[in-house]
Protein backbone atom coordinates (compact mmCIF):
# COMPACT_ATOMS: atom_id res chain seq x y z
CA UNK A 1 0.00 0.00 0.00
CA UNK A 2 1.15 3.07 -0.85
CA UNK A 3 2.39 5.60 1.33
CA UNK A 4 -0.23 8.55 0.52
CA UNK A 5 -2.83 6.14 1.58
CA UNK A 6 -3.34 7.09 5.40
CA UNK A 7 -3.73 10.76 4.21
CA UNK A 8 -6.20 10.03 1.50
CA UNK A 9 -8.42 7.55 3.62
CA UNK A 10 -9.99 10.84 5.44
CA UNK A 11 -9.88 12.61 2.39
CA UNK A 12 -12.22 10.07 0.62
CA UNK A 13 -14.35 10.03 3.83
CA UNK A 14 -15.27 13.84 3.13
CA UNK A 15 -16.21 13.45 -0.49
CA UNK A 16 -19.87 13.10 -1.85
CA UNK A 17 -20.15 9.85 -3.97
CA UNK A 18 -19.73 11.81 -7.63
CA UNK A 19 -16.68 13.38 -6.04
CA UNK A 20 -15.73 9.98 -4.42
CA UNK A 21 -15.51 8.36 -7.73
CA UNK A 22 -13.91 11.12 -9.49
CA UNK A 23 -10.92 10.51 -6.59
CA UNK A 24 -10.40 6.60 -6.40
CA UNK A 25 -10.67 6.42 -10.30
CA UNK A 26 -7.28 7.89 -10.21
CA UNK A 27 -5.68 5.96 -6.83
CA UNK A 28 -2.86 3.43 -7.71
CA UNK A 29 -4.62 1.47 -4.31
CA UNK A 30 -7.26 -0.21 -5.16
CA UNK A 31 -10.72 1.50 -3.91
CA UNK A 32 -14.05 -0.84 -2.72
CA UNK A 33 -17.21 1.28 -1.79
CA UNK A 34 -19.53 -0.64 0.35
CA UNK A 35 -23.06 -0.06 1.26
CA UNK A 36 -24.76 -0.64 4.98
CA UNK A 37 -25.16 -4.09 4.52
CA UNK A 38 -21.73 -4.29 3.30
CA UNK A 39 -22.29 -5.24 0.10
CA UNK A 40 -19.84 -4.04 -3.31
CA UNK A 41 -21.57 -0.44 -4.21
CA UNK A 42 -18.77 0.53 -6.58
CA UNK A 43 -14.62 0.02 -7.11
CA UNK A 44 -12.24 2.54 -8.81
CA UNK A 45 -10.09 0.77 -11.54
CA UNK A 46 -7.03 -0.19 -9.16
CA UNK A 47 -9.53 -2.10 -7.27
CA UNK A 48 -10.65 -4.39 -10.85
CA UNK A 49 -7.34 -5.07 -11.75
CA UNK A 50 -5.97 -6.47 -8.13
CA UNK A 51 -9.20 -8.61 -8.05
CA UNK A 52 -9.05 -9.63 -11.80
CA UNK A 53 -13.21 -8.55 -12.15
CA UNK A 54 -14.79 -6.11 -13.71
CA UNK A 55 -17.00 -3.63 -11.53
CA UNK A 56 -20.37 -4.65 -13.02
CA UNK A 57 -19.33 -8.58 -12.20
CA UNK A 58 -19.08 -7.24 -8.64
CA UNK A 59 -21.31 -4.92 -7.66
CA UNK A 60 -23.99 -6.02 -5.42
CA UNK A 61 -22.19 -8.90 -4.03
CA UNK A 62 -21.28 -9.43 -0.72
CA UNK A 63 -18.23 -8.28 0.60
CA UNK A 64 -16.74 -11.86 1.68
CA UNK A 65 -17.70 -12.55 -1.80
CA UNK A 66 -13.76 -11.68 -2.42
CA UNK A 67 -12.08 -13.17 0.67
CA UNK A 68 -14.21 -15.98 1.10
CA UNK A 69 -15.50 -16.85 4.93
CA UNK A 70 -12.71 -17.86 6.27
CA UNK A 71 -10.15 -14.90 4.98
CA UNK A 72 -13.13 -12.15 5.38
CA UNK A 73 -12.63 -9.54 8.07
CA UNK A 74 -16.69 -9.12 8.00
CA UNK A 75 -16.65 -8.15 11.88
CA UNK A 76 -14.26 -5.06 11.78
CA UNK A 77 -16.11 -3.83 8.66
CA UNK A 78 -19.00 -3.61 10.15
CA UNK A 79 -17.64 -1.86 13.23
CA UNK A 80 -15.70 0.40 11.05
CA UNK A 81 -18.89 0.94 8.93
CA UNK A 82 -21.28 2.09 12.23
CA UNK A 83 -18.00 4.91 13.08
CA UNK A 84 -15.58 2.69 15.29
CA UNK A 85 -12.00 2.23 15.20
CA UNK A 86 -11.19 1.64 11.26
CA UNK A 87 -9.51 -1.51 9.78
CA UNK A 88 -5.33 0.06 9.34
CA UNK A 89 -3.36 -2.50 7.38
CA UNK A 90 -4.72 -5.91 7.81
CA UNK A 91 -3.22 -7.95 5.46
CA UNK A 92 -5.61 -10.99 4.16
CA UNK A 93 -6.32 -12.45 0.77
CA UNK A 94 -8.40 -12.24 -1.81
CA UNK A 95 -10.12 -14.79 -4.38
CA UNK A 96 -8.71 -14.52 -8.02
CA UNK A 97 -10.87 -15.70 -10.89
CA UNK A 98 -8.57 -18.70 -11.63
CA UNK A 99 -8.91 -19.96 -8.11
CA UNK A 100 -5.53 -18.68 -6.82
CA UNK A 101 -5.22 -16.70 -3.97
CA UNK A 102 -3.72 -12.93 -4.01
CA UNK A 103 -2.94 -11.23 -0.74
CA UNK A 104 -3.83 -7.49 0.23
CA UNK A 105 -3.26 -4.98 3.12
CA UNK A 106 -6.89 -3.58 3.70
CA UNK A 107 -7.49 -0.11 5.20
CA UNK A 108 -11.23 1.25 6.23
CA UNK A 109 -12.74 4.87 6.26
CA UNK A 110 -16.18 5.40 6.74
CA UNK A 111 -17.91 7.93 4.62
CA UNK A 112 -20.06 10.85 5.20
CA UNK A 113 -23.93 10.43 5.65
CA UNK A 114 -24.35 12.67 3.17
CA UNK A 115 -23.08 9.83 0.54
CA UNK A 116 -26.45 7.89 1.02
CA UNK A 117 -27.41 6.16 4.20
CA UNK A 118 -23.85 5.80 4.92
CA UNK A 119 -20.95 3.81 3.47
CA UNK A 120 -17.31 2.21 3.76
CA UNK A 121 -14.03 2.84 1.70
CA UNK A 122 -12.25 -0.42 2.06
CA UNK A 123 -8.96 0.98 0.49
CA UNK A 124 -6.72 -2.71 -0.74
CA UNK A 125 -2.86 -2.42 -1.37
CA UNK A 126 -1.59 -5.09 -3.37
CA UNK A 127 0.72 -7.06 -1.59
CA UNK A 128 1.04 -10.75 -3.43
CA UNK A 129 4.68 -10.84 -4.43
CA UNK A 130 6.11 -9.18 -1.22
CA UNK A 131 4.16 -12.14 0.42
CA UNK A 132 5.35 -14.79 -2.10
CA UNK A 133 8.98 -13.23 -1.62
CA UNK A 134 8.73 -13.38 2.00
CA UNK A 135 7.50 -17.43 2.34
CA UNK A 136 10.42 -18.42 -0.28
CA UNK A 137 12.41 -16.90 2.48
CA UNK A 138 11.36 -19.02 5.39
CA UNK A 139 13.28 -21.53 6.42
CA UNK A 140 12.12 -24.95 5.80
CA UNK A 141 9.64 -26.85 8.34
CA UNK A 142 8.95 -24.07 10.71
CA UNK A 143 8.40 -20.44 11.55
CA UNK A 144 10.28 -19.28 14.58
CA UNK A 145 9.92 -21.27 17.20
CA UNK A 146 7.43 -23.11 15.77
CA UNK A 147 7.86 -26.82 13.76
CA UNK A 148 5.94 -28.39 11.41
CA UNK A 149 5.49 -29.50 7.88
CA UNK A 150 1.97 -30.47 8.01
CA UNK A 151 -0.63 -29.22 5.73
CA UNK A 152 -1.96 -27.63 8.51
CA UNK A 153 0.68 -25.98 10.28
CA UNK A 154 2.43 -24.59 6.54
CA UNK A 155 -1.08 -23.13 6.73
CA UNK A 156 -1.25 -22.14 9.95
CA UNK A 157 2.52 -19.88 9.39
CA UNK A 158 1.21 -18.36 6.28
CA UNK A 159 -1.90 -17.18 8.56
CA UNK A 160 0.74 -16.19 10.42
CA UNK A 161 2.35 -13.61 8.22
CA UNK A 162 -0.84 -12.56 6.55
CA UNK A 163 -2.08 -11.28 10.00
CA UNK A 164 1.01 -10.20 12.33
CA UNK A 165 1.34 -6.69 10.20
CA UNK A 166 -1.85 -5.93 11.40
CA UNK A 167 -3.14 -4.30 14.41
CA UNK A 168 -6.73 -6.78 14.37
CA UNK A 169 -7.60 -9.08 17.66
CA UNK A 170 -6.26 -12.56 17.13
CA UNK A 171 -8.12 -15.69 19.05
CA UNK A 172 -5.93 -18.50 19.20
CA UNK A 173 -7.39 -22.20 19.86
CA UNK A 174 -6.16 -25.28 20.41
CA UNK A 175 -5.67 -28.33 22.88
CA UNK A 176 -3.86 -28.03 26.31
CA UNK A 177 0.26 -28.51 24.94
CA UNK A 178 -0.28 -27.24 21.42
CA UNK A 179 1.55 -24.28 21.82
CA UNK A 180 -0.54 -21.23 21.80
CA UNK A 181 2.27 -18.88 23.54
CA UNK A 182 4.56 -20.17 20.50
CA UNK A 183 1.85 -18.90 18.58
CA UNK A 184 0.94 -15.31 19.80
CA UNK A 185 4.82 -14.65 20.00
CA UNK A 186 5.41 -15.30 16.04
CA UNK A 187 2.80 -13.17 15.73
CA UNK A 188 4.42 -10.23 17.96
CA UNK A 189 8.01 -10.88 16.29
CA UNK A 190 6.56 -10.36 12.73
CA UNK A 191 4.74 -7.32 13.84
CA UNK A 192 5.17 -3.63 13.46
CA UNK A 193 5.24 -4.08 17.25
CA UNK A 194 8.15 -6.28 17.77
CA UNK A 195 10.55 -3.76 18.99
CA UNK A 196 7.90 -3.25 21.97
CA UNK A 197 7.39 -5.55 25.07
CA UNK A 198 5.64 -9.09 24.89
CA UNK A 199 3.79 -9.51 27.81
CA UNK A 200 1.72 -12.80 28.50
CA UNK A 201 -0.81 -13.04 31.64
CA UNK A 202 -2.84 -16.48 32.47
CA UNK A 203 -6.46 -15.57 32.97
CA UNK A 204 -7.12 -18.77 34.93
CA UNK A 205 -4.47 -18.63 37.31
CA UNK A 206 -5.88 -15.58 39.36
CA UNK A 207 -9.15 -14.78 41.25
CA UNK A 208 -11.49 -12.36 39.62
CA UNK A 209 -10.64 -9.49 42.15
CA UNK A 210 -6.84 -10.40 41.26
CA UNK A 211 -7.24 -10.58 37.52
CA UNK A 212 -8.38 -6.95 37.40
CA UNK A 213 -5.69 -5.87 39.57
CA UNK A 214 -3.10 -7.84 37.59
CA UNK A 215 -4.62 -6.27 34.05
CA UNK A 216 -5.46 -3.07 35.12
CA UNK A 217 -3.05 -2.25 37.80
CA UNK A 218 -4.59 -0.38 41.05
CA UNK A 219 -3.88 2.91 43.23
CA UNK A 220 -2.21 2.50 46.94
CA UNK A 221 -5.49 1.69 49.52
CA UNK A 222 -7.55 0.41 46.35
CA UNK A 223 -8.19 -2.78 48.54
CA UNK A 224 -6.31 -4.32 51.96
CA UNK A 225 -2.95 -5.17 50.82
CA UNK A 226 -2.94 -2.59 48.22
CA UNK A 227 -0.01 0.11 50.04
CA UNK A 228 1.79 1.26 46.93
CA UNK A 229 0.76 1.97 43.25
CA UNK A 230 1.07 -0.48 40.64
CA UNK A 231 0.77 -0.73 36.61
CA UNK A 232 -1.05 -3.19 35.14
CA UNK A 233 -0.14 -5.60 32.35
CA UNK A 234 -1.65 -2.99 29.90
CA UNK A 235 0.39 -0.41 30.86
CA UNK A 236 3.38 -2.71 31.00
CA UNK A 237 2.65 -4.37 27.31
CA UNK A 238 2.64 -0.54 25.91
CA UNK A 239 3.33 -0.42 22.16
CA UNK A 240 4.02 -3.82 22.13
CA UNK A 241 1.40 -7.06 22.51
CA UNK A 242 -0.59 -8.49 25.23
CA UNK A 243 -1.11 -12.16 25.01
CA UNK A 244 -4.49 -13.37 27.29
CA UNK A 245 -4.07 -17.09 27.96
CA UNK A 246 -7.15 -19.03 29.00
CA UNK A 247 -9.30 -16.47 28.15
CA UNK A 248 -12.70 -18.38 28.13
CA UNK A 249 -11.77 -18.68 32.21
CA UNK A 250 -12.83 -14.64 32.30
CA UNK A 251 -15.92 -14.20 34.33
CA UNK A 252 -18.81 -11.62 32.57
CA UNK A 253 -17.91 -8.22 35.15
CA UNK A 254 -14.00 -8.73 33.81
CA UNK A 255 -14.81 -9.36 29.79
CA UNK A 256 -17.08 -5.94 30.29
CA UNK A 257 -13.99 -4.15 30.94
CA UNK A 258 -11.93 -5.87 28.83
CA UNK A 259 -14.29 -5.12 25.76
CA UNK A 260 -14.39 -1.64 26.93
CA UNK A 261 -10.01 -1.39 26.38
CA UNK A 262 -10.52 -2.97 23.05
CA UNK A 263 -13.03 -0.45 21.86
CA UNK A 264 -11.75 2.55 23.42
CA UNK A 265 -8.31 1.49 24.00
CA UNK A 266 -8.13 3.21 27.51
CA UNK A 267 -7.66 1.20 30.94
CA UNK A 268 -9.22 2.46 34.43
CA UNK A 269 -6.85 1.36 37.12
CA UNK A 270 -8.56 -0.17 40.39
CA UNK A 271 -9.55 2.58 43.28
CA UNK A 272 -8.59 5.38 40.07
CA UNK A 273 -11.33 7.33 37.99
CA UNK A 274 -8.46 8.51 35.60
CA UNK A 275 -8.70 6.83 32.57
CA UNK A 276 -5.37 6.14 30.73
CA UNK A 277 -4.81 5.38 26.73
CA UNK A 278 -2.98 2.40 25.92
CA UNK A 279 -1.50 1.33 22.83
CA UNK A 280 -1.40 -2.68 22.92
CA UNK A 281 -2.32 -5.37 20.24
CA UNK A 282 -4.50 -7.94 22.23
CA UNK A 283 -4.08 -11.65 20.98
CA UNK A 284 -5.84 -14.09 23.08
CA UNK A 285 -5.83 -17.96 23.63
CA UNK A 286 -8.30 -20.71 24.77
CA UNK A 287 -8.51 -24.66 24.33
CA UNK A 288 -12.35 -24.10 25.23
CA UNK A 289 -15.32 -23.96 23.27
CA UNK A 290 -16.18 -20.36 23.33
CA UNK A 291 -19.28 -21.09 20.95
CA UNK A 292 -20.89 -23.49 23.35
CA UNK A 293 -20.12 -20.70 26.16
CA UNK A 294 -21.78 -18.35 23.97
CA UNK A 295 -24.75 -19.64 23.41
CA UNK A 296 -25.17 -20.90 27.12
CA UNK A 297 -24.77 -17.05 28.47
CA UNK A 298 -21.25 -17.23 30.24
CA UNK A 299 -19.53 -15.28 27.32
CA UNK A 300 -20.89 -12.05 26.10
CA UNK A 301 -21.62 -11.84 22.29
CA UNK A 302 -19.79 -8.61 21.66
CA UNK A 303 -16.44 -9.64 23.57
CA UNK A 304 -16.43 -12.76 21.74
CA UNK A 305 -16.41 -10.97 18.29
CA UNK A 306 -14.17 -8.58 19.60
CA UNK A 307 -11.31 -10.69 20.26
CA UNK A 308 -12.19 -13.01 17.46
CA UNK A 309 -11.33 -10.72 14.31
CA UNK A 310 -9.06 -13.41 13.53
CA UNK A 311 -8.92 -17.05 14.63
CA UNK A 312 -5.88 -19.20 14.25
CA UNK A 313 -6.36 -22.78 14.91
CA UNK A 314 -3.51 -25.21 16.32
CA UNK A 315 -3.48 -29.13 14.93
CA UNK A 316 -2.72 -31.14 17.60
CA UNK A 317 -0.08 -33.67 17.65
CA UNK A 318 -1.94 -36.75 17.13
CA UNK A 319 -3.20 -34.92 13.59
CA UNK A 320 0.44 -34.15 12.45
CA UNK A 321 2.32 -37.37 13.33
CA UNK A 322 4.85 -36.79 10.59
CA UNK A 323 6.01 -33.66 12.62
CA UNK A 324 6.49 -35.59 14.77
CA UNK A 325 10.48 -36.82 14.05
CA UNK A 326 10.88 -32.71 13.54
CA UNK A 327 9.70 -31.78 16.84
CA UNK A 328 12.53 -34.25 18.44
CA UNK A 329 15.17 -33.10 16.62
CA UNK A 330 14.42 -29.77 17.77
CA UNK A 331 13.62 -30.39 20.94
CA UNK A 332 16.94 -32.60 21.77
CA UNK A 333 19.13 -29.62 20.29
CA UNK A 334 17.30 -27.21 22.81
CA UNK A 335 17.49 -29.38 25.69
CA UNK A 336 21.50 -30.02 25.71
CA UNK A 337 24.88 -29.04 24.40
CA UNK A 338 25.92 -32.08 23.60
CA UNK A 339 24.54 -34.27 20.57
CA UNK A 340 21.77 -36.40 21.46
CA UNK A 341 19.95 -38.97 18.96
CA UNK A 342 16.84 -41.26 19.32
CA UNK A 343 17.18 -45.12 18.17
CA UNK A 344 14.86 -45.73 15.85
CA UNK A 345 12.93 -48.34 18.23
CA UNK A 346 12.10 -44.99 20.49
CA UNK A 347 10.94 -42.46 17.40
CA UNK A 348 8.38 -45.92 16.47
CA UNK A 349 6.92 -45.60 19.92
CA UNK A 350 6.43 -41.75 19.70
CA UNK A 351 5.11 -42.00 16.64
CA UNK A 352 2.55 -44.84 17.94
CA UNK A 353 1.60 -42.30 20.66
CA UNK A 354 -1.83 -40.55 20.71
CA UNK A 355 -0.20 -37.65 22.47
CA UNK A 356 -3.38 -36.18 24.44
CA UNK A 357 -1.08 -33.64 25.87
CA UNK A 358 0.48 -32.67 22.70
CA UNK A 359 4.29 -30.94 21.95
CA UNK A 360 4.31 -30.33 25.92
CA UNK A 361 4.01 -34.03 26.48
CA UNK A 362 6.22 -34.99 23.93
CA UNK A 363 8.85 -32.69 25.34
CA UNK A 364 8.54 -33.69 28.78
CA UNK A 365 8.87 -37.67 27.53
CA UNK A 366 12.33 -36.74 26.04
CA UNK A 367 13.06 -34.95 28.99
CA UNK A 368 12.43 -37.84 31.30
CA UNK A 369 14.00 -40.21 28.77
CA UNK A 370 17.31 -37.64 28.72
CA UNK A 371 17.70 -38.15 32.47
CA UNK A 372 17.59 -41.90 32.01
CA UNK A 373 20.01 -41.92 29.25
CA UNK A 374 23.78 -41.92 30.07
CA UNK A 375 25.66 -42.55 26.26
CA UNK A 376 24.38 -39.75 24.35
CA UNK A 377 21.37 -42.27 22.61
CA UNK A 378 17.56 -42.50 23.77
CA UNK A 379 16.42 -46.22 23.70
CA UNK A 380 12.73 -46.94 23.65
CA UNK A 381 13.08 -48.09 27.53
CA UNK A 382 14.30 -44.22 28.14
CA UNK A 383 10.84 -43.19 27.24
CA UNK A 384 7.79 -43.27 29.55
CA UNK A 385 6.08 -46.69 29.94
CA UNK A 386 2.48 -45.51 28.77
CA UNK A 387 4.32 -43.62 25.64
CA UNK A 388 3.59 -46.13 22.54
CA UNK A 389 2.18 -48.50 24.65
CA UNK A 390 -1.52 -48.30 22.95
CA UNK A 391 -2.35 -46.96 26.66
CA UNK A 392 -3.12 -43.56 25.37
CA UNK A 393 -5.04 -44.57 22.33
CA UNK A 394 -7.17 -46.58 24.09
CA UNK A 395 -7.68 -45.82 27.52
CA UNK A 396 -11.07 -44.48 28.76
CA UNK A 397 -8.24 -42.80 31.76
CA UNK A 398 -7.78 -39.76 29.38
CA UNK A 399 -9.45 -36.46 29.60
CA UNK A 400 -9.59 -35.92 25.38
CA UNK A 401 -12.89 -35.59 24.42
CA UNK A 402 -14.28 -35.66 27.26
CA UNK A 403 -16.73 -32.06 28.07
CA UNK A 404 -14.91 -29.67 30.46
CA UNK A 405 -16.60 -29.62 33.90
CA UNK A 406 -18.91 -32.19 33.61
CA UNK A 407 -19.31 -35.43 35.38
CA UNK A 408 -17.33 -37.38 32.65
CA UNK A 409 -14.52 -35.16 33.31
CA UNK A 410 -14.50 -35.74 37.81
CA UNK A 411 -14.75 -39.39 37.37
CA UNK A 412 -11.94 -39.32 34.61
CA UNK A 413 -9.74 -37.16 37.06
CA UNK A 414 -10.98 -39.67 40.03
CA UNK A 415 -9.70 -42.59 38.33
CA UNK A 416 -6.77 -41.38 37.71
CA UNK A 417 -5.36 -40.39 40.78
CA UNK A 418 -6.85 -43.44 42.89
CA UNK A 419 -4.37 -45.48 39.99
CA UNK A 420 -1.48 -43.20 40.95
CA UNK A 421 -1.95 -43.46 44.53
CA UNK A 422 -3.24 -39.65 44.60
CA UNK A 423 0.54 -38.92 42.92
CA UNK A 424 -0.15 -35.77 41.03
CA UNK A 425 2.45 -35.71 38.72
CA UNK A 426 1.86 -39.29 37.70
CA UNK A 427 -2.08 -38.57 36.96
CA UNK A 428 -0.91 -35.50 34.87
CA UNK A 429 0.88 -37.53 32.74
CA UNK A 430 -1.65 -40.22 32.37
CA UNK A 431 -4.39 -37.42 31.68
CA UNK A 432 -2.05 -36.10 29.02
CA UNK A 433 -2.58 -32.81 31.09
CA UNK A 434 -0.16 -30.85 32.83
CA UNK A 435 0.53 -30.45 36.76
CA UNK A 436 -0.90 -27.01 37.07
CA UNK A 437 -3.68 -27.88 35.02
CA UNK A 438 -4.49 -31.02 36.32
CA UNK A 439 -4.58 -28.72 40.13
CA UNK A 440 -7.06 -26.32 38.85
CA UNK A 441 -8.90 -29.20 37.75
CA UNK A 442 -9.22 -31.08 40.89
CA UNK A 443 -10.28 -27.06 42.82
CA UNK A 444 -13.28 -27.03 40.03
CA UNK A 445 -14.41 -30.56 41.01
CA UNK A 446 -14.22 -30.49 44.84
CA UNK A 447 -11.55 -33.50 44.65
CA UNK A 448 -9.44 -34.21 47.32
CA UNK A 449 -7.04 -36.91 48.54
CA UNK A 450 -8.20 -39.19 51.52
CA UNK A 451 -6.11 -38.03 54.83
CA UNK A 452 -3.87 -40.78 54.16
CA UNK A 453 -2.68 -39.80 50.91
CA UNK A 454 0.46 -38.42 50.26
Amino acid sequence: MTERSPRYASLLADLDLAGFRTIAAILRDGVVLLDQDLRIRDLNPAAEQILGRPAEELTGLPVCSLFGERDCPQDTLAESLRGGRAIFDFQTSVILPDGRRGHVLVRTAALSRRQGGGALAMILGDVTEETRLRRQSRPAGGLGDLVGGDRRMRELFDLIELVAPSDASVLIYGESGTGKELVARALHERSPRAAGPFVAVNCSALAETLLESELFGHVRGAYTGATSDRRGRFEEAQGGTLFLDEIGDVSPAVQVKLLRVLQHRVIERVGENRLVPVDVRVVTATNRNLETMLASGRLREDFYYRIKVVRLDIPPLRERREDIPLLVERLLARRDRTEIVIAPAALDRLMRHDWPGNVRELENALEHAMVLSRDGVVYAEHLPPEIGSGYAAGNPAGLRGVPRGGPQERERLRAALQATGWNRTRAARRLGIDRTTLWRKLKEHGLAPPSDAE
